[in-house]
């Protein structure tokens, strides 16, 4: 298996675990199989580096290109069958679309395949003459050692984000650059708000199939944990009631 398909199925997997209980087993798994072994770690750096849209000046972008395949070579080599039997055994059963298919090919050495090779320096190249957009959030998890990280969570961000209206984005958008020990403690406070409000409406209510939707509104939100979505989203519920 191609190391873009990998990266694709690290990221498809932990972008599925994003704000739920089993987000912090898969990033011990990440640091056990991937931050703690230098060569697939800079592997896993490289190809974050040639799928950024970093601004690079044209005189030093070939440079630049050249520079990560000779890296990638002296790299590969050193990775062992068995590191990357750990890697296939947590994400093997993933199923996704390889993000990273033409840095595969840009590193391929299949002589056969050499225009398409070409093909894909020049869409690596390109990228890395663009200038990199505003990245959202990066403090949202800056406890996770990686950089590519931030785009794993904010594919789930704004994924929602794209959802909202204009005026909803820029309260969300507000509520992302909030210091997390204030909007942790904010979330607690809502969420108990939000079941009192809950309690007091099913107290009035005799309609059986009604009791059992408010039901599983207070279920919901009492096990609902803390990240800056939820906590948006249990914010607005709460104005609601």
């Amino acid at each position: 298996m191609k190391f873009g398909e990998l990266k694709s199925k690290i990221e498809n997997r932990l972008t599925k675990s994003y704000g739920k209980d089993t987000m912090k087993k898969e990033l011990q798994t990440l640091k056990k199989v991937v931050l703690e072994n230098k060569n697939i770690s800079t592997l896993y750096y490289l190809y974050d580096e040639l799928g950024s849209k970093k601004g690079l000046n044209e005189s030093i972008v070939d440079d630049y290109i050249n520079s990560c395949i000779t890296i990638y070579e002296n790299t590969i080599n050193k990775i062992t069958p068995k590191t990357l039997k750990k890697l296939n055994e947590w994400v093997g059963s993933e199923i996704c679309e390889n993000d990273y298919k033409h840095i595969d090919s840009l590193f391929s050495n299949n002589l056969t395949k050499l225009e398409e090779k070409i093909q894909s320096k020049k869409i690596v190249r390109e990228g890395l003459l663009q200038s990199e957009k505003e990245v959202m959030s990066e403090n949202l998890i800056s406890t996770i050692p990686l950089k590519s990280m931030v785009s794993i969570a904010n594919k789930s961000i704004e994924s929602y984000i794209s959802t909202l209206n204009e005026s909803d984005r820029k309260e969300l958008k507000s509520l992302l650059s909030t210091p997390k020990e204030t909007l942790i403690e904010g979330f607690n406070k809502t969420k108990d708000e939000v079941i009192k409000k809950l309690e007091e409406t099913k107290s009035k209510e005799n309609d059986t199939e009604t009791l059992s939707k408010i039901d599983q509104a207070i279920k919901k939100v009492t096990t609902e944990s803390f990240n800056e979505v939820n906590y948006y989203k249990i914010k607005k519920l709460n104005e609601s009631l």
